[in-house]
């Protein structure tokens, strides 16, 4: 049976059908409560999250034991300066992390894998992170957006007995969603899958195939055009790697995470089973932010183990290195980053934790939390990695090898920063989750009073939603103004005899969290429509619920360590100091919800981008390459070598 021609072209999309586009993959509903979303209503429900959840005894054994298999792997199997220094991870170690089963963490035992919990996974993760980040790459992106976890979640039963066995001992996976011109607006996605009888055929180029070059199985998302019998729409396709018409076109190298694995994929008539599509038609994106919901929990869980590695070097390099006759800890200028250092780690694994329990006992949509987890651990993370090559100075910025040639410990701490330095891209760049959570942020609102602001909704609507949206704030606005912030024994519990008080911390953020709601609303009535175009506001709007949610995790964390006799006390000194350092970032924040230079900015750009400035260029020169700044990636067959080698 012959192919049928490829359809393979970038769609010509405006903005507001972009829009929609990514509104229809949006879960709709809320069927179960989110701490988050009521904080960003103003609501502080305390009770979602404390007393902390905790994993049962036996999820807590079995992890237990994974974890000390993995960390003697780590310990022994991997060189990660090796690993560095030709960027590529040996086959043996590859091999034995599939021996040791982590490639099925979060495989259900009964398909071979470990079953691990969530909590488990994130902790697997920044242990394996630690001893090479690019290990921790793998893994993640093979098991966190990979085929796994969009099988288990929508998957049939017969794809599921059919490939999570061999996901979980020895198949590795990948996620292909980005192309050359197409980032976070997948409205523009070009690889078509055109169906033909029992197949589909799939047509185009995909970008930044994290596992790409070395995977055994991909979850690719194309568009099968709308035709009889065919609804259409972005889908999603298991692909076998190795299957006829795949040419992996490019290893890319970069800044950091030397040793990943990714690259350039292109699918030339590539045919597919149609029982290998997961989902329906046109399901693809709402697939990919599902799996992304606790997907998104494995980045800021490897932002902790970096924060723990920054932590105990900078303890130790601190304590030995001296300057004007004392340890250079003892300066506040150095002791000032130290205790960021602390602070912040113990509240980013205060975050992941929480999210993570929550996420196993899914007894609370986490959608926002994990997202929330993600922005925060890779801001916070890469905050962390700078200030650890700052404490070393010089050293820091000398690579470990040379450090090792001339006879001094080989600290990888610029290796780390420019690992980190990834995370505030990929998974849903910073801006973009900025968008992303204000969306869900102001979801109450939209679906009150979204009609009203809407140019293409008639009157007759208009008219419904504001009653709809007279009856909501009539009962919502009264319960902003008064709450139990300001009282002064709220929250008790959280100042017990002996130690720092909590619950003036908790007591801030509820205070905040109603704030935060007036400023909200405030700002929807002052630009209604154009609320979407104020991206410097709804940052700033969600990086003050990041804090507060941050602020949270800390001190519920703290009091679960005070209860449970294992480091209470210094737990509530680190939640004190992090809330207090939280609190003035938060006070900053809420400043510049109404005072900075976003309409100046503006203006700046208009002139950049006419032109006016481009005397400022003159005096360099250009050290860059010929070439275009997006590569062609028009459909046809491959003219280069294949790159793809799958391990073992």
């Amino acid at each position: 049976m012959s192919a049928p021609p490829h359809t393979s072209q970038a769609p010509k999309v405006t903005e507001r059908e972009a829009r929609r586009v990514a509104e229809a993959a949006r879960e709709q509903d809320w069927h179960r409560p989110s701490f988050a979303k009521e904080l960003f209503l103003g609501r502080f429900r305390l009770d979602l999250i404390h007393p902390h959840p905790l994993p049962p005894p036996d999820d807590v054994r079995r992890g237990e034991e994974f974890l000390a298999r993995l960390r003697t792997f780590c310990e022994t199997s991997v060189d990660s300066a090796l690993i560095e220094r030709e960027a590529k991870i040996p086959d043996e170690v590859v091999d034995g992390l599939k021996e040791l089963g982590a490639l099925g963490m979060k495989i259900d035992t009964k398909y071979g894998g470990l079953g691990l919990t969530q909590v488990y996974y994130n902790r697997a993760l920044a242990l394996v992170g630690s001893a090479n980040p690019s290990l921790g790459a793998l893994l993640s992106a093979h098991q966190s957006i990979g085929v796994p976890q969009p099988l288990k979640i929508f998957g049939t039963q017969e794809q599921k007995d059919t490939f999570l066995p061999r996901l979980a001992r020895t198949d590795i996976s990948a996620f292909l969603l980005t192309e050359p011109d197409v980032g976070s607006d997948p409205a523009r996605l070009a690889t078509s899958a055109v169906p033909d009888g029992d197949d589909y055929v799939l047509d185009g180029v995909k970008l930044w195939t994290t596992n790409g070059v070395v995977a055994d199985l991909l979850v690719v998302m194309a568009r099968v055009p709308e035709s009889e019998g065919h609804r259409g729409g972005i889908t999603a396709f298991i692909v076998e790697a190795d299957a006829p018409g795949i040419t992996v076109e490019n290893r890319n190298a970069f800044m950091g995470l030397r040793g990943i694995e990714n690259g350039v994929t292109r699918f030339h008539r590539v045919r597919v089973p149609a029982a290998n599509r997961i989902g329906p038609e046109g399901a693809g994106l709402k697939i990919a932010l599902t799996t992304l919901n606790t997907g998104r929990l494995s980045l800021p869980a490897m932002c902790v183990g970096a924060g723990k590695w920054c932590l105990k070097i900078a303890r130790e390099w601190s304590a030995v290195r001296e300057q004007w006759g004392r340890p250079v800890a003892r300066h506040e200028a150095v002791g000032a980053k130290i205790s960021f250092i602390a602070a912040t780690t113990f509240a980013l694994e205060a975050v992941v934790d929480l999210s993570s329990q929550m996420a196993d006992e899914n007894r609370n949509d986490i959608r926002i939390e994990a997202a929330l987890a993600k922005l925060y651990g890779s801001e916070m993370g890469w905050l962390i990695a700078d200030e650890l090559v700052q404490i070393r100075g010089g050293r820091g910025f000398e690579t470990a090898d040379s450090l090792a040639a001339r006879g001094e410990r080989a600290v990888p701490a610029e290796q780390l920063l420019r690992d980190m330095r990834i995370n505030r891209i990929f998974e849903g760049s910073t801006e973009i989750m900025h968008l992303l959570i204000a969306r869900e942020a102001v979801d109450a609102h939209l679906k009150v009073a979204g009609d009203i602001i809407d140019p293409d909704k008639p009157l007759s609507a208009k008219a419904k939603a504001g009653a709809n949206a007279a009856g909501f704030y009539a009962r919502w606005l009264p319960g902003l103004v008064t709450g139990a912030g300001q009282l002064p024994r709220t929250y008790g519990e959280f100042h017990p005899a002996g130690h720092p008080d909590l619950a003036t911390h908790l007591r801030f953020v509820e205070r905040s969290a109603r704030k935060l709601a007036r400023s909200t609303f405030y700002a929807m009535s002052r630009w209604q429509g154009r609320m979407e175009t104020k991206q410097g506001f709804l940052g700033r709007i969600v990086d003050i619920g990041a804090e507060l949610f941050a602020m949270s995790a800390a001190c519920v964390r703290a009091e679960l360590m005070r209860t449970g006799g294992e480091h209470g006390r210094e737990a509530y000194q680190l939640a004190d100091v992090f809330c207090h350092q939280s609190r003035i970032r938060v006070e900053e924040l809420f400043t510049r919800l109404w005072s900075n230079t976003d309409d100046l900015d503006r203006r700046v750009v208009d002139g950049v981008l006419a032109g006016r400035y481009s005397w400022l260029e003159e005096g360099i020169v250009d050290p860059s390459g010929d070439g275009p700044w997006i590569a062609d990636a028009t459909p046809g067959a491959s003219t280069k070598e294949n790159l793809h080698r799958p391990i073992g």
